[in-house]
């Protein structure tokens, strides 16, 4: 593939956007060329924040180091095991993990526990708001009408609160969402003090009651289960929609459960619009694309969506991006794969056999698992995200997202690990009524966890749906988030016949694996997986 994605000519939009943008412009074309010069770079910029920390006098890290010497003293590490210098971080210490002060913190899901605090540094910051900027630039490159009209966006609150430390926490779509320019802000059509509604309906209503009223050009949200949940919304509550647009007003439907105070400052903002005679989003604005993730378990909802939004739309993927970094950036539609960024992290790959490459070392058409060095102080973050090379574009692979790494359950963002399952079906199951359980996905327009159990019985499975669901949220707040937001249903129990473990340890000890060492499934991450297990229990379900 070429590495001229940002050509001088272009839209009139585009060239301003570009002139703007072009030392940035010019550093990804020069990470194409020369990929090391520019992980190099990186990390010296990198080390100069992380060496005078306690986690850099702790390596021995200097500013000098090169690659090589740099993976020498610092081992790959998990989530998990970053956890004590972010709980020291949480509680006011500075100088932890980078010598720059730490400006807020990111909440995300845990490894372990109910939920991640990541630091979030003003250097860490404006990386991530330049792979951002990119991103829109090749969107306007691509389409001049995306630089009209209206960005329909759903974010979480990039405030959620405030630690003892003063330090407050809250979600990186919100933060993001509010380092926009100006000039970006201005095309919401939702206030972004909405997404900060704390009651899932009366949120939802209310973002779709402003969108109403302006000019939708295009929709961004991270997950398509997303963009589905808003078609369901309006076809949902479009009488109540219709007649608060017509009356100029906000207080039908789910808007009764806004605060006094809300729904006054809301109504202010109410105009009088005819309501539409479809409630398609197609049909409703004049779409001209959707951004979301394509990747993973994305394509299962892509299907639904040209039927759900009442006309088949481009669809630009949002990146390989996360809490903890922005690493890819698309450059055109489809799944063709996004350019790996260079200029704001070093990123480190690791195969199958464990050894850890640099981006120009990978082959196309192999996967590896994602590995972070980024300016708030995460050294040899271990993702736990695998990616699959699909090409090339000088000497920088293009990447698509393929799913977690390890056993967790991921459909909408939830990140549900197997530790967190084992700790709810602890907590519902009691001690020896229950000979085995397994977790999967059940994938439709709603998504949901799907819990296969042997030992419990029907008189034993009253309230136990409930109850797992209530466990998992306790235990992920992502998971919480989607459940509340109605992006996945409610958890299901489907009973095992008495046996269907030692079936499926005989069925696994027959295909050559070791019978010691078969374990039962706790996650089942694919139907292959389900599969299996359904024949152990006579079932074709």
């Amino acid at each position: 593939m070429s590495v001229e994605f940002f050509p001088n000519a272009g839209n009139g939009p585009y060239k301003v956007l570009r002139g703007a943008a072009r030392h940035l412009v010019e550093r990804l074309h020069e990470s194409c060329m020369d990929p090391r010069a520019m992980q190099e770079e990186q990390l010296g910029r990198i080390l100069s924040q992380v060496s005078g920390s306690d986690f850099g006098r702790e390596h021995k890290l200097g500013p000098g180091d090169s690659l090589e010497l740099f993976r020498e003293k610092v081992p790959i590490r998990t989530g998990e095991q970053f956890e004590p210098w972010f709980s020291r971080i949480a509680q006011g210490g500075q100088g932890v993990l980078t010598k720059e002060p730490v400006v807020s913190m990111l909440e995300t899901s845990g490894t372990t526990g109910p939920a991640k605090l990541l630091p979030v540094t003003r250097t860490w910051a404006k990386s991530v708001s330049e792979a951002q900027t990119l991103w829109r630039l090749a969107l306007v490159r691509d389409s001049e009408a995306m630089t009209r009209g209206k960005v329909l966006t759903v974010v979480s609150p990039g405030r959620h609160g405030a630690l003892p430390s003063g330090l407050s926490y809250g979600s990186n779509t919100g933060r993001m969402q509010r380092a926009q320019p100006w000039l970006v802000r201005i095309r919401y059509p939702v206030p972004y003090e909405v997404h900060a509604i704390e009651q899932s309906e009366a949120r939802i209503y209310t973002l779709l009651r402003f969108a109403l009223q302006s000019p939708v050009t295009s929709i961004t949200t991270a997950n398509p289960s997303t963009l589905l949940l808003l078609c369901r919304k309006l076809q949902e509550y479009r009488q109540e929609l219709a007649a608060d647009l017509e009356d100029g007003t906000l207080q039908r439907g789910p808007a009764d459960l806004l605060e006094p105070e809300e729904r006054r400052r809301w109504a202010r903002c109410m105009l009088r619009r005819p309501a539409p005679d479809s409630w398609k989003p197609a049909e409703i604005w004049n779409l001209e694309r959707l951004q979301c993730w394509t990747g993973g378990a994305a394509p299962f909802f892509l299907r639904l969506l040209p039927e759900a939004m009442g006309a088949d739309l481009p669809v630009r993927d949002v990146g390989i991006t996360a809490s903890e970094g922005f690493f890819a950036i698309p450059m055109q539609d489809g799944q063709a794969g996004a350019l790996t960024w260079l200029g704001g992290h070093v990123l480190e790959f690791v195969d199958e056999s464990g050894q850890a490459l640099w981006a120009w070392q990978l082959e196309v058409g192999r996967s590896y698992r994602l590995v972070i060095t980024t300016s708030a102080g995460l050294v040899r973050y271990d993702m736990d995200d695998v990616v699959e090379v699909t090409g090339h574009a000088g000497g920088v692979p293009l990447l698509r997202f393929m799913r977690r790494g390890r056993n967790v359950l991921n459909m909408t963002g939830e990140k549900l690990t197997e530790n967190q399952v084992v700790r709810a079906a602890r907590a519902v199951f009691s001690e020896g009524n229950v000979s085995g359980f397994t977790a999967g996905h059940h994938l439709a327009e709603v998504p949901h966890i799907r819990f296969a159990v042997e030992g419990l019985g029907e008189t034993g499975l009253r309230g136990v749906a409930e109850a797992l669901d209530k466990a998992l949220c306790e235990s992920n707040i992502e998971y919480a988030q989607k459940r509340e937001g109605g992006r996945l249903g409610p958890v299901e129990v489907v009973l095992l016949p008495e046996g269907t473990y030692a079936r499926y340890r005989q069925a696994r000890a027959s295909e050559g694996a070791g019978a010691t060492q078969v374990k039962d499934p706790v996650i089942a991450l694919d139907e292959k997986a389900w599969d299996t297990l359904f024949r152990a229990a006579g079932s074709e379900d």
